[in-house]
């Protein structure tokens, strides 16, 4: 019964059980991992749990067999930072180039989001192919010159250039329709009133749009940063020489049998849950301020 008293029908009780059935598919596995890393010892891949410990953490800080994951972990999270400081610097200004009329603006919005349609394999061989084409021009140049300089050069694939391109052509996109919702439903009256009061165009930038979109910011960094965090499949052919953390999960995947793998994934878990709790709390304080000036 609902708080008027009067009863439910069937078709509540069929849509809350369809409901239940959809979280329980869209979280159970992940609650799954988080339970079986807490096993004993003798512990399995599969129920049921042997034993409760922290064991396999204890294993997990050691490190995994031959592969340095906390040093994967850390390239992960310094990529991920970036990847989201990126993503609000640039998003934001074609946010608010895009409130204005210009020549070929609906082309390049299609191109901007162009990377969301392509397979991300794809985009990942491209870049790829793209970096080892500018090796070859570099190598062939340092041979046919003889400069000391271009001797011994290997690649400039890596962490902060092919790899992070790879992540900006997902995260921009993203941070890009968040912004043109923003904007979308922006009141242009408050920059005019900025104005009205001899504002200059940044003093209105700085203290009349951006307090009020900041909320819409923390949102958009949230995406860069989860994004660049668990993205496998563009960073597959585009990393260099070192493999972020998703990489080398992936990798383990084949070869480590013991809940240890559990272990990692619920620390990986647990590092996208704290993201998005310092970003809803961020996203809180900014619109208490808010409140608080109004």
């Amino acid at each position: 019964m609902n708080r008027t008293g009067e009863k439910r029908p069937a078709a509540f009780w069929w849509l809350a059980a369809l409901f239940t059935a959809f979280v329980l598919f869209l979280y159970g596995p992940i609650l799954a991992i988080v339970v079986l890393s807490f096993q004993g010892p003798a512990g399995g891949l599969t129920f049921p749990m042997n034993g409760v410990s922290t064991f396999w953490f204890s294993r997990l800080w050691q490190g995994v067999g031959v592969v340095d994951i906390w040093a994967a972990f850390g390239r992960s999270l310094r990529l991920g930072a970036l990847v989201m400081l990126l993503t609000v610097l640039l998003a934001l200004p074609a946010g608010l180039a895009f409130r204005k009329r210009f020549w070929g603006q609906g082309g390049l919005f299609y191109v901007a989001i162009a990377s969301l349609i392509v397979p991300s394999i794809v985009v990942s061989l491209g870049i790829g192919l793209e970096f080892r084409l500018f090796d070859d021009a570099i190598k062939a140049l340092a041979e046919s010159t003889g400069w000391g300089f271009l001797q011994g050069y290997e690649t400039s694939a890596g962490l902060y250039t092919s790899a992070l391109g790879a992540h900006l052509t997902w995260t921009l996109p993203f941070g890009l329709l968040i912004l043109f919702a923003v904007f979308n439903r922006f009141n242009p009256a408050f920059e005019e009133a900025g104005r009205d009061l001899g504002a200059s165009p940044m003093q209105v930038l700085r203290h009349v749009v951006l307090p009020i979109i900041a909320p819409s910011l923390v949102g958009v960094a949230l995406f860069g940063f989860t994004l660049s965090w668990d993205e496998v499949a563009r960073t597959s052919q585009a990393i260099g020489g070192r493999n972020t953390l998703p990489l080398e999960l992936q990798g383990l995947t084949t070869t480590v049998t013991t809940p240890e793998i559990y272990a990692l994934g619920t620390v990986t878990t647990a590092m996208s849950l704290l993201v998005i709790a310092l970003a809803l709390g961020t996203v809180l304080i900014l619109q208490r301020r808010r409140n608080r000036r109004r």
